[in-house]
């Protein structure tokens, strides 16, 4: 099962879609935003991005769609290969869904016992197994502090090294016992998914990727096309805040001659939307989107 889109409502009006228009949806998934889009589509054209074996299983036999399996990373040649020229608007909801979430073989989930995988595309070289198994303390340290923002991260550098010493750690319970002791009473599950994260974000270069699709994006949109991004923890909305407000990862402001801030675009929220009460109560992973829109100037 594929999760319900969040934010659904608020994703499509940030796109501000015309009928005629051309989008990328850079994460399809289960296809629930694309789905929306396509409604309000007559003669225009989405393209669909998705690394996940998986999410091809979805897609639409429609003439106006194309799907694309790839990371999105990888979107300017895309769209340059199958369009040719600028598009309308732009969607990606970054993080990973329930379908990967619930299935144990991916492991991703502290919930289940599975492989330590965590690949979103099984061409990935790196799996999670590998990163626990190989890293030094200081390699692991600093993984779980910038990606994870773990508390004591040394210190749970340290089990992981000490279980392995005895017995490589091939599965998500295997982890979790390793690092059990270390984890902050009552606060063990959030310790825990954030050690998880933090495993993820390195398997698959999220952060990397990221940069990547939101250095091409300005190139990718037509003057007045809409860039709408939703995200699940601070790193990720850092770079996102940062692109829209200033065109680059590190958010430095660059000025003309008369002061005025130089950026490909005009941001629509200044402040992130994020779900209501009713949402999150509904889907417990819209707890922690931030959506944030931008214009094309």
């Amino acid at each position: 099962m594929y999760h319900e889109p969040v934010m659904l409502n608020a994703c499509i009006e940030g796109l501000d879609i015309h009928e005629d228009g051309v989008y990328a949806d850079v994460t399809f998934g289960g296809g629930g935003h694309s789905r929306a889009i396509m409604d309000r589509l007559s003669t225009g054209h989405l393209y669909a991005f998705d690394q996940d074996e998986d999410a091809a299983k979805n897609a639409f036999d429609d003439s106006r769609f194309t799907f694309i399996p790839q990371n999105f990373r990888y979107l300017k040649n895309f769209i340059q290969l199958y369009h040719g020229g600028p598009i309308d608007g732009i969607l990606a909801d970054l993080g990973v869904s329930s379908h990967q979430f619930d299935t144990p073989e991916k492991g991703f989930s502290t919930r289940f016992d599975g492989v330590l995988d965590m690949r979103m595309s099984q061409a990935m070289p790196l799996k999670a197994s590998d990163i626990v198994n190989t890293y030094d303390h200081t390699a692991l340290t600093r993984l779980l502090n910038l990606y994870g923002e773990v508390q004591n991260a040394h210190l749970i550098a340290n089990e992981i090294i000490m279980a392995r010493e005895a017995l490589p750690i091939e599965t998500t319970e295997q982890l979790k016992a390793a690092v059990a002791s270390r984890l902050p009473k009552g606060k063990e599950n959030k310790t825990l998914a954030q050690i998880f994260q933090a495993l993820r974000i390195e398997v698959n270069q999220e952060l990397d990727a990221l940069v990547a699709l939101l250095s091409q994006c300005a190139d990718v949109l037509k003057p007045g096309g809409r860039l709408v991004v939703m995200s699940y923890h601070s790193l990720e909305d850092r770079l996102v805040k940062n692109f829209m407000k200033t065109g680059n990862a590190e958010g430095k402001e660059e000025k003309d001659f008369f002061g005025n801030l130089l950026t490909p675009y005009r941001v629509i929220t200044r402040k992130p939307i994020v779900p209501d009460e009713n949402e999150i109560a509904r889907n417990s992973r819209a707890r922690s989107a931030k959506l944030r829109i931008a214009e094309r100037r």
